[in-house]
């Protein structure tokens, strides 16, 4: 059989399941459990030749869409959770515990921030924030007990794109595991996972389902650390329900179409707001990978615009907190994404009062372009 193409294998991912009824979509499991004939039949379970017995430990549909992502991943496993922060702590967890150090990329998302720096390390975990953006900054945080390096594909909110290969090299310089959030790469522009990262993680809620009806995540890798994250996400508690996973594996099928067009109009907007005297910057990769650069644009409007009138002058173009559906949105980082951080840690990485980040949408890049064009002229003091 010939190689398939990406934009092929996004639409013919489906679990095998022996069925008498051949559905062309797989059925939402929506039950909390599974029944058995006899106790024979349900020692069989925990013997591992029966699939199901308890929806919070595995169940069909949410089994499709770990190993769908995994599969567009070139990874051999996935898992899926209740929403991209699960996923990452999941991952997260199948390589720490108190007593550990994580050493991660300063500029992160701030829940990811979060995560790390109020939630685990109230568990016992050990982290230090530098740039990845320098080599040497990563080797002098190395600590001996440091277990892992983490950072994103592509920094949120500044789009900084991250060195994989070097990443992958630390890494096995020092023993050391690497995860990185692919979420606003998608596995359609990168792939870490075939260039040595040992888990990638997703905010499904984001990309791969895309149509901003979903919370999910899913997290990719090895399967011996993917079987530790599953048990994490099955005591935890942050299993994902089976029509949440049916929605996403839906919007999935869609996700090279949606990120082609997205990433098209994002460059295109990119380019065209930075001619306009009313931004001060433009954050956008100049490199991704050959299928396109992604789908956000981060500005930093001038001094001389409003920020409150801007966004009363968006019109069609919502505020939200979130980013990646089929519509173009924006969201305001100081306020949203990275509230959390104080105004120090803030500033550190450069989020000041004029950071707009940009969701691009699959309309029409000139309307996007013109509707931003009005609202920042529509907001000049």
């Amino acid at each position: 059989m010939s190689k398939r193409s990406f934009s092929t294998r996004v639409v013919h991912n489906k679990l095998n399941q022996d069925t008498a009824l051949n559905s062309k979509a797989t059925p939402i499991y929506q039950t909390s459990a599974f029944t058995f004939r006899d106790l024979d039949h349900l020692e069989s379970y925990y013997a591992g030749e029966v699939p199901y017995s308890y929806t919070r430990e595995n169940n069909p549909n949410t089994d499709e869409l770990g190993q769908t992502v995994a599969n567009l991943e070139g990874a051999p496993s996935g898992v899926a959770a209740s929403s991209g922060i699960s996923a990452i702590m999941a991952g997260i967890l199948s390589v720490v515990e108190a007593g550990d150090h994580i050493l991660a990329a300063e500029d992160l998302y701030g829940g990811t921030h979060q995560l790390i720096t109020k939630q685990l390390a109230s568990f016992g975990i050990e982290y230090t924030m530098v740039s990845f953006a320098d080599e040497q900054s990563i080797e002098a945080a190395i600590r001996p007990n440091t277990k892992l390096l983490y950072t994103e594909s592509i920094s949120n909110p500044f789009l900084r794109v991250e060195n994989i290969e070097n990443l992958v090299k630390l890494g096995k310089q020092h023993d050391l595991r690497t995860m990185v959030d692919n979420t606003f790469a998608t596995p359609y522009l990168l792939q870490p996972y075939t260039k040595g990262i040992d888990i990638v993680a997703h905010s499904a809620t984001k990309y791969i389902g895309g149509h901003s009806d979903v919370t999910s995540g899913v997290v990719v890798g090895h399967e011996e650390l993917i079987t530790k994250a599953k048990q994490r996400i099955i005591g935890l508690g942050t299993n994902l329900s089976p029509f949440e996973a049916w929605l996403t594996q839906r919007g999935s099928k869609t996700l090279a179409l949606r990120v082609k067009q997205q990433s098209h109009n994002a460059d295109q907007v990119a380019q065209m707001l930075n001619e306009d005297d009313g931004v001060e910057r433009v954050y956008y990769p100049e490199y991704v990978s050959e299928r396109g650069k992604g789908a956000i644009v981060t500005i930093e409007l001038a001094e001389k615009v409003d920020v409150e009138a801007f966004f009363k002058s968006l019109g069609w173009i919502k505020l939200a907190p979130t980013l990646a559906g089929v519509e173009t949105t924006v969201s305001y980082p100081v306020r949203t994404s990275h509230r959390a951080l104080t105004v120090e840690e803030r500033n550190k990485i450069g989020i000041n009062d004029y950071v707009i980040r940009l969701s691009i949408g699959i309309e029409e890049a000139e309307d996007i372009a013109a509707q931003f064009k009005q609202a920042i002229h529509q907001s000049i003091k």
